[in-house]
């Protein structure tokens, strides 16, 4: 079975403001984007981010083969107990889920 990572051309996290976390999945081509899209499970993502199911966004943008996914951060960027600032080194657990 192949991760995720391996079907995307680009797969980055950033801010989406201080209070929530965003991922672009970008994909070379709409096959891929179509297999990820009908094989990706909120409760995978759950599972590798610790946050409930309810509370997690995936928007596809078929147009531009690539999907969105958002969630509320644990921490305010910026606060005392914030590890990353700008939210740039928070993919690597949506990276290695099994597709």
């Amino acid at each position: 079975m192949k991760k995720l990572i391996d079907y995307t051309k680009i797969l980055r996290s950033k801010n989406a403001g201080p209070l929530f976390i965003t991922f672009d999945l970008i994909f070379n081509s709409k096959e891929d984007m179509e297999y990820v899209e009908k094989r990706l499970k909120k409760s995978d993502i759950s599972k590798a981010y610790d946050i409930g199911e309810e509370k997690i966004e995936i928007i596809s943008y078929g147009v531009v083969n690539s999907i969105k996914i958002t969630f509320p951060r644990k921490n305010i960027s910026g606060s005392l107990a914030d590890n990353d600032i700008y939210g740039c080194q928070q993919h690597m657990p949506l990276a290695n889920i099994e597709i």
